[in-house]
């Protein structure tokens, strides 16, 4: 093992999670009002209502396939009866239909960011690489889980990405794990930790400001002025 593996396995994740917490802490105390999606429908709606209808369909049931696949350990799944044949056929066929929504939204909204003049004159370098990194990261994905699944059928993450990413949680990091697995699953980790590493900075920051107050709120009553 070399000292590149430390870094990446082991020093790596653990930069990206410091700089994600302590980075929305200061931009939060610092810098609330940036702290917003910049949206610019009122520049091109079309593509954008595709795009990230598409892209928030699909994101959302891959973050929990993510979650199920890497923070419940294989042998819980087996208690409660999913083997690891169901396990697979969840991961390939409904992640990759949810991969290809996902994918197909960030394609639209990558395109729309860097073929539309107007929104390309109003998006920031950071729009610009969060973009091109969230894109690659949601392709490496998916090539990861259709093609690198298929060329290496016996090669399970379970046993080796999981428990790694589990892990570096109760802080015994063990870079040997990921020795062995593919690179285009290493690259897909490597970049995910990059985007979380980068969160606090970008845009991306909206995604903590769900307004779940809009549900339980009263109407906004709107009366004409009679005295006009």
């Amino acid at each position: 093992m070399n000292m590149i593996d430390q870094f990446l396995w082991v020093i790596f994740p653990y930069i990206c999670i410091a700089v994600f917490i302590v980075g929305h802490i200061f931009r939060y105390r610092t810098d609330q009002f940036s702290w917003t999606a910049k949206s610019s429908e009122f520049i091109e709606k079309k593509q954008l209502m595709i795009g990230s209808l598409l892209f928030h369909i699909g994101i959302i049931p891959v973050i929990m396939g993510h979650v199920s696949g890497l923070a419940i350990p294989k042998s819980w799944l087996h208690a409660v009866g999913v083997n690891d044949h169901l396990y697979h056929i969840g991961a390939i066929y409904i992640g990759g239909f949810f991969g290809f929504v996902t994918l197909a939204g960030m394609i639209i909204l990558t395109s729309r960011r860097f073929t539309k003049s107007t929104v390309r004159k109003l998006s920031s370098t950071s729009d610009l690489i969060v973009n091109v990194i969230l894109l690659f990261i949601v392709f490496m994905g998916m090539y990861a889980t259709l093609v690198t699944n298929a060329v290496q059928p016996d090669f399970d993450y379970r046993t080796s990405i999981s428990v790694w990413f589990r892990n570096l949680f109760i802080l015994q990091p063990d870079a040997s794990y990921m020795l062995n697995v593919p690179m285009s699953f290493k690259i897909h980790v490597v970049t995910g930790f990059l985007i979380f590493a980068l969160w606090p900075f970008t845009r991306l920051v909206h995604v903590w400001s769900v307004p779940l107050n809009y549900v339980g709120r009263s109407y906004i009553l709107y009366r004409k002025n009679r005295s006009e």
